[in-house]
C-alpha cells in the first residue's frame, strides 16, 4: 500500500504530464488552423505529426478502458505495451 506521501507525488506528476500533454495538443491545432492559410515548415510537419500519432495511440487505450473490466486491464497493457503511452507520459522519451 502506498503512503498519502507517494500517492500525493505521484498525482502532482501525472498531473504535470497531463497538462504537458494538452499543452502540446493546443500547439497542434494552432499548427493545424495555420496550415489553412500557410504552408508548414519541416519541424512545423514534424510536429504535427508526432501529436497526431500521440492522439491515435490514446484510441486503443481509451477502448480498453471501457471494456468490463478495463479500468484494471489498462495498467496491465501499458506494463506489456509501454508505446501505448502518449510520448509526455512515457519515461524512456525524457
Amino acid at each position: 500500500m502506498k503512503t498519502k506521501e507517494e500517492l500525493t507525488l505521484l498525482i502532482n506528476k501525472n498531473k504535470q504530464l497531463l497538462i504537458q500533454e494538452l499543452n502540446e495538443s493546443k500547439e497542434l491545432i494552432k499548427l493545424l488552423s495555420k496550415s489553412t492559410h500557410h504552408k508548414l515548415n519541416d519541424d512545423e510537419k514534424l510536429k504535427v505529426k508526432s501529436q497526431l500519432i500521440d492522439i491515435l495511440k490514446g484510441i486503443p487505450a481509451f477502448t480498453i478502458f471501457m471494456l468490463p473490466g478495463g479500468a484494471l486491464l489498462l495498467p496491465l497493457m501499458i506494463k506489456l505495451i509501454p508505446s501505448l503511452l502518449p510520448s509526455a507520459f512515457r519515461e524512456d522519451d525524457r
